[in-house]
Parts: C-alpha cells; sequence; structure tokens
C-alpha cells in the first residue's frame, strides 16, 4: 500500500458499522467544541493487562483509526496511570508473594519489579509487556505516564485549581457518596462487579475534618497514608502528616510528591488533555463511580465529560470480568501467541462495544478461524455485507499500514491436525500438506505462515489433552478379526476401491480422500459414490459408524481429526498396514 492509498479518505463503509457511526458522533462533538477529536484510554499498570483491558484500548483505536482513514486529524492519547497506588499484592505473578504488600500505599512506578524483570519498576515490567503486543495489533497512540506528568509539576495549576474549588467538589462529591452500588440482571457479570476494586466507592479525599481533593505520597517512607492537616490557598503552604510518624510543610506549588484523588483526576485530565471521546467499563459507570461523577466535576475544570459509551467485559474460561488482581487472565501477548493479529482485532471490532463476549483459547479457537476464514471467501465472492467488509478491513488494516496476513490459508483445524499427529515435524508437515491440493500442491512452508506458527503454539499450550491424537504402533488385531461382514467390505472398498471407487492410493489428496471416505457407505446402499444425499438419517449413521471404526483402528478413539487428514498423515503404506 503507498502513502497516497493510506491517507486517501475511506467512505465505502461509512456507516455500516458502530464504529464509522461513533466517528461520525466524535468528530460532530468536536466540531462543537472547537477542538480535533481526541480520544482517550487509561490503564493502571497494577498486573497483567489482559484482554479485558485491551477493549479499552481498541474501542477507541478503532474510532480514532476511522477517523484518520476519512483523511481527518485525530489522535488516539493513552494514559498510564502508573501513579496511581499500589493496592493489593495480584496473584498469580512468578516470584511474588505477600511479601510484596510492604510497597502497598506507594506508587505503581516506586514498586520494585517482579523478581527476574529488566525492568526498572513494577508500572514499567507490565507497561512494557502491554506496549510490545499493542505495537503488533497495530495500535497507535501518544502513551502518556501520570507519574512523569506529576513529577514535571505539568498539573500544577490545576491541582492549585482543585485546592481553591474544594468546597464546591466536596459538594458535588457528597451528592453520590450514599448512593446505592452497581447491579446488574446477569448473575455472572454481577458477581464480576462485586469482585472489582469497585469505582463506586474509590477513596475520594474525604473522610478527615476538610475535604481535600489532594493526596500527598509521603516524602519519608512513600506511601499515601497520609493526612492533610492545614492548607492555606494564597501562599500554597500545606502540612500534612503520615502514619508512619513523619510530618512535614511544604508549598503546594513546589511539591511534587502527591497527586489528585482518582474522582478528581479523571476530570481534570479530560479538560487538560481536551478529549472529546472516552469509552469505560460497566463498573465505571454505576451510581457514584468516576465517570458518573465526572459529569459535573469536569465543567469545575471548564471541560465537559467526554462521549463516553459503555463497552461490556470481555470474559475467558466463563468468567464474566478478568482481572489483573485475581491472576490468570490472558493478555494479549497470550492470544496473538495462537492466533494472528488482524484475527484478534476482528473480535474486538465486529461486536458493538456494549456486546459482551469470549475470548476462546480452547476447541473453540477452531471455530473462530472457521468463521474468520469464511468470511474472507465471502469477501472474495463479493457476497459479505457492508458491516461485515467494515470489520474486515478495521481487522486487517489501519490507517497507517496493512496488518501481516498468511497468504495460503489452510482451516486451523487441519493444520492443528496435523502438527499434532507429527509433532511439528516440518517435513511431515509439509508431507502431508503437500496431498492437500493435487491441482496447486503445497511446497513450502513458508506460505502458511504465520498462521502455522500459531497453531504450533496452539497444539503445544492449549490443545486439551482428550484431542491430542496418538496412531497405533501395530495393527488392532483383535479388532480386525471381529470385524462384521459389512465392517469388513467397507474397510476393503476404502482401501481397495470397487463399484465407483478408486484404489486409495489414487485419492491421496484431501478431496480425494474425502469422495472415499464418504463414498463407502453410499456404495454399500447400492449408490453412486458421488451421489448427492440429503436428509437420508439411515446413510448418515451408516456413515458415522464408519467412521468411528477407522478411529477405533487407527487412533483407539471413537473420534479425532477429520478422517481425510488423518489419513493423509499417517502415509500410504501405513494406512494399508494398520487397516490389514
Amino acid at each position: 500500500m503507498t502513502d497516497a492509498e493510506q491517507t486517501t479518505p475511506t467512505t465505502a463503509h461509512e456507516r455500516a458499522d458502530w464504529v464509522s457511526r461513533l466517528a461520525d458522533e466524535v468528530i460532530a462533538e468536536a466540531e462543537r467544541r472547537g477542538t480535533k477529536p481526541v480520544a482517550a484510554s487509561g490503564i493502571s499498570p497494577s498486573g497483567p493487562v489482559h484482554l479485558g483491558n485491551f477493549r479499552e484500548v481498541m474501542s477507541p483505536h478503532l474510532v480514532v483509526d476511522e477517523i484518520q482513514r476519512r483523511g481527518l486529524e485525530a489522535e488516539h492519547i493513552f494514559s498510564w496511570d502508573d501513579y496511581d497506588r499500589f493496592r493489593k499484592v495480584p496473584a498469580g505473578i512468578e516470584g511474588v508473594d505477600e511479601a510484596w504488600a510492604e510497597h502497598i500505599g506507594k506508587p505503581l512506578t516506586s514498586v520494585p519489579a517482579p523478581p527476574g524483570s529488566a525492568e526498572s519498576s513494577w508500572a514499567a515490567h507490565f507497561r512494557v509487556q502491554a506496549e510490545a503486543s499493542f505495537a503488533e495489533a497495530g495500535i497507535r497512540y501518544r502513551g502518556i505516564s501520570q507519574t512523569e506528568q506529576y513529577a514535571a509539576g505539568a498539573y500544577t495549576e490545576q491541582i492549585l485549581h482543585a485546592m481553591r474549588h474544594r468546597r464546591e467538589i466536596d459538594a458535588i462529591l457528597a451528592q453520590y457518596r450514599t448512593l446505592p452500588a452497581a447491579k446488574d440482571e446477569d448473575e455472572a457479570l454481577q458477581a464480576a462487579l462485586d469482585a472489582s476494586s469497585g469505582a463506586a466507592t474509590e477513596d475520594d479525599g474525604s473522610g478527615g475534618a476538610e475535604y481535600y481533593p489532594y493526596k500527598p505520597y509521603c516524602t519519608s517512607c512513600g506511601k499515601d497514608l497520609t493526612t492533610i492537616e492545614a492548607y492555606d490557598d494564597e501562599s500554597t503552604e500545606m502540612t500534612y502528616s503520615c502514619q508512619c510518624g513523619h510530618r512535614e510543610t511544604v508549598l503546594l506549588r513546589e511539591f511534587r510528591s502527591g497527586k489528585l484523588v482518582w474522582k478528581v483526576d479523571w476530570p481534570m485530565r479530560w479538560a487538560y488533555e481536551r478529549v472529546v471521546f472516552e469509552p469505560s467499563g460497566v463498573d465505571h459507570q454505576s451510581p457514584g463511580s468516576s465517570f458518573q461523577v465526572g459529569l459535573e466535576l469536569a465543567p469545575v475544570f471548564g471541560w465537559q465529560r467526554p462521549l463516553g459509551p459503555m463497552y461490556a467485559f470481555v470474559g475467558f474460561a466463563g468468567v464474566a470480568k478478568m482481572s489483573s488482581s485475581r491472576g490468570g487472565a490472558p493478555v494479549p501477548a497470550d492470544a496473538l501467541a495462537v492466533m494472528e493479529a488482524p484475527v484478534l482485532r476482528w473480535l474486538y471490532a465486529r461486536r458493538r462495544m456494549n456486546q459482551s463476549f469470549d475470548v476462546a483459547f480452547g476447541s473453540e479457537l477452531q471455530r473462530t478461524y472457521d468463521e474468520w476464514d469464511a468470511l474472507l471467501r465471502k469477501a472474495e465472492a463479493g457476497t459479505a455485507g457492508e458491516a461485515e467488509l467494515a470489520a474486515l478491513e478495521r481487522a486487517t488494516s489501519t490507517a497507517h499500514e496493512t496488518l501481516p496476513q498468511t497468504p495460503r490459508r489452510v482451516a486451523y483445524r487441519t493444520l492443528a491436525s496435523v502438527v499434532d499427529l507429527t509433532f511439528g515435524d516440518e517435513a511431515q508437515v509439509l508431507r502431508i500438506l503437500g496431498g492437500l491440493d493435487a491441482e496447486d500442491p503445497i511446497t513450502s512452508l513458508d506460505p502458511l505462515r504465520p498462521r502455522l506458527d500459531r497453531v504450533e503454539a496452539w497444539v503445544a499450550t492449549h490443545m486439551p489433552d482428550e484431542e491430542h491424537t496418538a496412531v497405533r504402533d501395530a495393527p488392532y488385531r483383535e479388532a480386525l478379526d471381529a470385524l462384521t461382514e459389512t465392517e469388513r467390505d467397507g474397510v476393503r472398498l476404502l482401501l481397495d476401491g470397487g463399484q465407483g471407487l478408486p484404489a486409495i492410493e489414487e485419492a491421496w489428496t484431501l478431496d480425494g480422500l474425502t469422495h472415499q471416505v464418504y463414498g463407502v457407505a453410499k456404495v454399500q446402499r447400492g449408490l453412486e459414490p458421488g451421489a448427492m444425499v440429503k436428509g437420508d438419517k439411515e446413510l448418515s449413521a451408516a456413515q458415522r459408524a464408519f467412521f468411528a471404526l477407522l478411529y477405533r483402528l487407527l487412533v483407539g478413539r471413537e473420534a479425532g481429526p477429520r478422517i481425510p487428514t488423518l489419513l493423509l498423515a499417517i502415509g500410504r503404506e501405513r494406512v494399508r498396514e494398520l487397516l490389514t
């Protein structure tokens, strides 16, 4: 793709999907405010940035990318909330145990990185991991470290402004402090809300003798276990004490160890960055939560709350909401290890933000790829709908680049079966795949990548144990001797042909073997092997019984990879040996 092609406005799919409709709204809202479209994301790197967090990144990215495709200026900013306090010790991080509780209360950038990390802090460790995956997925943004912003004094005037207006802020927050927590009719989702950090109960700076929207980090112990005892608006002189015993008086105008409390910090940054669009999750949209309170707090800083549609949770393995602190939730790198970047992007692009969905890592991933390949075929045939084409376009490219795709598409499940049966031996993989298509044989594995690489990783890490296939070392003589006459005749037809079927060696392609194995039961019922038969339950039952017989004789199970793929993998000579 040339630079000119990359920057030409895209209009073919305008208003065809949720992304285009949101882009229209963001453009109109930016024009109303007299500013450029700025979309924001923000994540606290308190643990692994999982696939639920990834929706926080993908949603604004897709909208900004659509605006840029139209040739308009737009920006996606990404705040790393690395100046947030270390709240609790996450589960499931190697080398990290409850001894790390000594760091609770410190900024995430002041907490040591997990053992073995090359990074300088806890926040940097998880940020670097996430950013590598974001780049691989084609996501571009302007990253902002909140630690750096606060340390540089970028928000000094905003902090002093908030302190001068602390009574007004306190009055606004007071309206929400007694509201009930969010409730959801979905029991699984409600359980996730109950187990989350609880946006509606976040610390808003209340509780002291006087309300202050600012929280110092103690310059002695580094923690936020502090209380402001006095503050003077004119001089900005502030006295605070800490539970560690430290007490000091500073000039807030010059002080750089502290931050606005979250419910004030977020609307302050909307104004500072002139944010027009920032979606958020269910927990930030509940009564009294940050986003809801921000409607009234943003005007304190001279701005209006951005457009902020809610996005639904992304689940995994039956978990309604992923949680960094509970451990075990997959991160984008886990997904990108077993699926291509366009497929991962497609999972987020094809569903509206308020639709929840699961990212599949088990056998369901094969079905995901079946759907993806079907969409690609529809697009090539010109039969895909506008919304489908829009989602496909967003999955495979951005306004700036085209993402790598596999040139030669072979079904994910077929590749998985072959890799499993050959233990990943590339020479054997190529031998088997070379027989898939006699008219256009595969002569190199390179055109099968990167999909083949993802399949190899999936077989090694996610393929269910019960689906791994081991071919018999020797013929199952007891079963072969006990075959019924019909079963014996079916095996003979498969191997030697007859009544319209060729010998199996002459049918040694994927299509040929498919015709062969399905044709056996048809021939036994007096039909032509290629006859098109629909709705014949007896024929279907006979075919299933024959397949089950072959599985027992070849792999010692009642099911396994598709029979044609299995036969190709075993090889002509060994198939004859095992079935005679």
